[in-house]
């Protein structure tokens, strides 16, 4: 329980700090350039410096990349299957819903939940989970909609934009720098050290206000209707499936069982309702799904932090 006030109270506070923030002297702009500057220059750093000083053997872990990347598939085909019975309104919702199911906030929320329940040392679980959600997650839903769409150009144009999305999203080419730079053997220069972890320092803290300032400008209708069988499917049943998979197929040790656990659970990430918003489809259910499921979240991480406590 020691666990629960340690760190998860001190991570959530923060995002309430930024949903105050957001209701009373903030506005939706302090969200974008928070999240801008996360995104394009905090998170980076932290990329680019935790890949490069990790022991190889460690990001290519796969047992927790086929337990994380095979319970998300698994959450992804369950959101698509329930919606088609539920609602049938067409393959591109249907994409939607599977996507807000399975997407976990891995960047915004899941990196400084690491940072403070394991420290700087042991964040690479969450570093891999952030380029699985980046390149698959991203990849399969865009391809989806493409495909779906009925006056779309096809799988080969689909492709194209997630070629163009990938090599343009700083998360997946810090990741790649700093492994570029893992290969050579050679150490990194402590300016650069000092820099990228200056410079990273900001990335936790920023990014949970940033979710904070978010939350404040959503509706508070939450159409529970409509969205509310989404919310369990990412923070039970995703989890659940994950844990199953370490337990028959993926066998992993105390932290990474844990780490695995924790990324499953997370609420649905912000890069959904981005998708949403480039097809105009699903956008104000995406919105509600990612409100929904981050409150919903707190309990759910906090009872995984107690039975994973670090060690």
């Amino acid at each position: 329980m020691q666990v629960v006030f340690d760190v998860a109270l001190p991570v959530f506070a923060i995002v309430l700090a930024g949903y105050l923030g957001g209701r009373t002297v903030l506005g939706q702009e302090a969200s974008s350039a928070l999240s801008a500057f996360v995104y394009w220059f905090a998170l980076p750093a932290v990329l680019v410096l935790s890949m490069a000083r990790q022991p190889l053997g460690d990001i290519f872990n796969v047992p927790f990349i086929g337990a994380f990347l095979g319970s998300m598939l698994m959450v992804y085909g369950l959101g698509w299957l329930i919606g088609w019975f539920k609602g049938r309104e067409g393959p591109q919702v249907q994409s939607l819903q599977a996507l807000n199911a399975a997407f976990s906030n891995t960047g915004y929320m899941g990196i400084p939940l690491f940072l403070a329940a394991y420290g700087p040392n042991r964040l690479l679980p969450a570093i891999i989970a952030t380029v699985i959600m980046s390149v698959v997650m991203i990849g399969l839903a865009v391809i989806a909609m493409e495909m779906a769409r009925s006056h779309g150009h096809g799988l080969g144009r689909a492709l194209r934009d997630v070629g163009r999305a990938l090599v343009r999203n700083p998360l997946i080419v810090s990741s790649f720098v700093g492994l570029g730079w893992n290969l050579t053997g050679m150490a990194v220069p402590m300016p650069v050290v000092n820099f990228c972890q200056l410079l990273g320092a900001a990335a936790g803290p920023c990014a949970l206000f940033a979710i904070g300032v978010f939350l404040a400008g959503r509706p508070l209708e939450l159409a529970w209707r409509q969205v509310g069988w989404l919310v369990p499917l990412k923070l039970v049943v995703h989890p659940l499936l994950a844990w199953g998979l370490i337990v028959t197929v993926f066998p992993l040790d105390h932290f990474w069982t844990g780490a695995t656990l924790l990324l499953a659970a997370l609420p649905t990430g912000a890069l959904t309702f981005v998708v949403a918003s480039q097809y105009k489809v699903y956008v104000e259910r995406t919105s509600q799904v990612i409100l929904l499921s981050t409150i919903a979240s707190v309990p759910v991480l906090s009872l995984i932090l107690i039975l994973y406590a670090p060690r």
